[in-house]
Parts: C-alpha cells; structure tokens; sequence
C-alpha cells in the first residue's frame, strides 16, 4: 500500500498510513535537455534527490521513482527532434539516475514514463525504454523497471496499449512491472458533469474490469510480471471550496465526493485490489490545498492536516498491515461484500471486513454462521482521531445462536477473533 508524492512530501506525517511512496521526478528537472551533462543526484533546478530521498527511506519508506518525461515530451511541439541523436545519451542518464539510486538505499523501482499515452509517438517511446531499460539493468539489476501506464484496448489520451507496446518478444525482458492507473468515472453517457465518479464495486463501470483485463493478459503472456496499480483515488473538497470553482470545474458543476466517501471508497477500492493478484496500489495523493477541481483535492490531508481518508488508512495499515487476503465470505452485489484475512504469523487470528457495496448511504444485516471462534470485536473504520483507538471504535453485535447479527453500511467493519 502506497502514496502518490511530490517533492514537498512530509514523511513523518504519513509514515502511520503506508510503506510505499511514488515520486513525480521530471527527466527535466535533472537535465536542461537531452545531450545535456548528467549531474545526477544535483540537477539543473538545484534538487539534491540524495538528501530528499534519503529524508523519505529514513522515515520507513520504500521509494519508486516515475521518470517523467515533462517538457521533453508531447507537452513540447517539436519533442522528437530533441532525441534525434541523443539515444546512448538516454542510456547513460537511466544509468546514472539508477546508479545513484542504488549506491545510496534509495529508490528499488523505476517507472520509465508516466501517463505518455497515444501523443508520445509510440516507435519513439519503444526505443527510449529500451534504451533506457538497458541502462538501468547496468546499473543495478535488482531495481525493477515499470512500464508507463497501459491497459487493454486502443491506447488513449492517458494509456499506452499494453500488448502494442509492451508484448513484443523483445519488449518483455526489459520490466518487471506493468503499471496501471484506475479511477472509478462513471460512463460519460451516465455523467452529469465530466470526471464524475462512482463506488469502487459499481457494475457499471470498467473500474475493476480494467485491472482484470490486465491481469488476464499478464496471466497469459508475462505470469512472471507483477502488477501494480500506480494512481486510484478520489476527490473530496470543503463546501468553502465548492464556491470557489473556476472555469470548466464551475460552468460543468464539478464535484467531487464527501470527506466520507472519500475515505470509504478508498478502503473499499484497496478491499477489492486485495482479492486480486495485485501487488501494490498507490492512493493519489498525499496531500490537496482543498481545491475544487479533478485531482486538486484527492490527498489524505488537506494543507497537511488529516482527513477523515487518512485516519481510514491508518486504521487499515494498523489492522491489515501484516495479514493476507484469505477468501470471500460473501459478494453479493448490491447488498453485502465479506472478505476474510489471515497473518500467516498468527492464522488462528483472523480478521473479517464487512461492507455495504453502494454509493447509496444505505445500510444491510450481516447474518453471520459458523464463525471460527468467538468474536473478539467488532471495529467501525476511523474517521477521525478518537477512531484509532479499537476501545473507542466498537461496535456491537446480537448473539444468535451459534452465529451473530448486525447492521453494516457503507464504512467497512472490522470483526475481529
């Protein structure tokens, strides 16, 4: 579990929350252009990345790094004649970032390529990755390689296709790790304003299908690629902010979701990325300036202080952190989701999550049999500080029997043996 960040990351904020943290590092942050000298870890705005870096992992943090191409990419008109010459170039930078990278503990993966899509001409692409890939597996061939984001289907605006320009037989020894990006909009034709989201489970959106279809592809053509989901999130503003919005955002009545949603959705977007053979998610993002617009309010924290997201994830850390997902106890779309999970430390432990699976605000019965021993507790997700205490989160249940009965709803519980 991890977090999208940004050179401002205040690591001892977020060190309860995750392990894991990926970087935004623009290629043209450490060099003016390609063919430029490589000064790598001082680069051309003055960044030591070794003293941020280092800041992070002192903190606990594992660090992936996502070489971003910024102004040496499609954002620049004429972007493919500035690498008209420069391909060793662009094996020696890979090298030189992944080597310093390396000697110092800093980083153990590199993304080569953000959101690229189909504006980066894709011939282009194909041959710096490949350049770039070599470069980083001489430099140190235990950091992984991701690839850009991809799914299945025509590449896009923010997506490369996947087996287009990663399935080639010579394409496939140069990563470990295929890169997905997943947020749950809701078709255009069922949008009242663009970017509108709906709940993780929703069957009619592609949200968890998507990462499906790229996992059935790995399954069959690359089983020894990991999969990780790189951005998911969700955007949660105050009402103060709401009467800010400007531009499209205001004339197209933007929204985004409640504070509460925002948690909920979250913790139910990970419940469901568990039960599949997912290895990492990263939530975007860290931190907003409580913004009214896509992407401007998704942090755990809004100018640094925590939301109710934030307090949610903890709590999920705290709780999951070393246990494994184990089996659906139920999935009943529309009405009740139970997942069991086990610490194969402590197996006769387990923790079962029960969830409403709606966007609706309602609430359900959970009915449970033939429980494996006696419950412990019965934890609500935090919310808030006081939530993090497990004294001052139960819940209680009615004894039925050799079973128990309780109202669940939209917030995941927590039942604890």
């Amino acid at each position: 579990m991890g977090l999208n960040v940004h050179y401002n990351f205040k690591p001892e904020i977020d060190q309860p929350t995750c392990s894991l943290v990926r970087n935004y590092h623009n290629i043209n942050w450490d060099v003016k252009n390609p063919g430029a000298p490589i000064t790598f870890p001082i680069c051309v705005n003055r960044v030591n990345w070794e003293t941020l870096y280092s800041s992070w992992t002192a903190q606990g943090f594992e660090v992936k790094v996502n070489l971003q191409f910024g102004s040496l990419g499609p954002s620049s008109e004429n972007y493919e004649s500035l690498w008209d010459g420069h391909l060793d170039w662009a094996e020696q930078y890979a090298y030189s970032v992944a080597q310093g990278l390396s000697q110092s503990d800093l980083a153990t993966s590199i993304e080569i390529g953000n959101e690229p899509g189909v504006r980066f001409n894709d011939d282009l692409y194909q041959t710096l990755f490949q350049r770039m890939s070599e470069g980083i597996r001489r430099a140190d061939p235990e950091i992984k390689i991701a690839t850009c984001t991809v799914h299945m289907g025509p590449a896009d605006k923010y997506h490369k296709n996947l087996e287009e320009t990663f399935g080639a037989p010579d394409m496939l020894p140069l990563f470990d790790v295929i890169n997905v990006h997943v947020y749950s909009d809701k078709d255009e034709k069922d949008q009242s304003h663009p970017w509108e989201r709906s709940y993780p489970e929703d069957p009619a959106i592609d949200y968890l299908r998507r990462v499906d279809e790229v996992i059935e592809w790995r399954d069959q053509y690359a089983p020894e690629k990991e999969v990780w989901i790189t951005e998911f999130g969700y955007d949660s503003c105050t009402p103060e902010a709401m009467k800010e919005r400007k531009g499209w955002f205001l004339q197209l009545d933007w929204s985004g979701q409640t504070d509460l949603q925002q948690a909920q959705w979250t913790i139910r977007s990970l419940l469901c990325f568990s039960a599949r053979e997912i290895d990492r998610a990263y939530i975007y993002f860290y931190n907003d300036k409580d913004e009214a617009s896509v992407h401007a309010a998704s942090g755990l924290t809004r100018n640094f202080i925590p939301k109710p997201a934030f307090w949610a994830v903890q709590q999920f850390q705290q709780l999951l952190g070393s246990y494994q997902f184990s089996r659906k106890l139920k999935e009943e779309p529309g009405h009740l989701y139970a997942y069991e999970f086990i610490d194969p430390n402590q197996p006769t432990h387990p923790i079962w999550v029960l969830w409403s699976p709606t966007g609706e605000d309602r609430q359900t019965e959970a009915h449970l049999q033939q429980l494996p021993k006696p419950p412990k507790s019965l934890l609500k997700m935090a919310v808030d500080a006081k939530d993090t205490s497990h004294e001052t989160s139960k819940q209680r249940w009615t004894q039925e029997g050799q079973g128990i009965r309780f109202p669940v709803g939209e917030s995941p519980l927590f039942l604890l043996f």
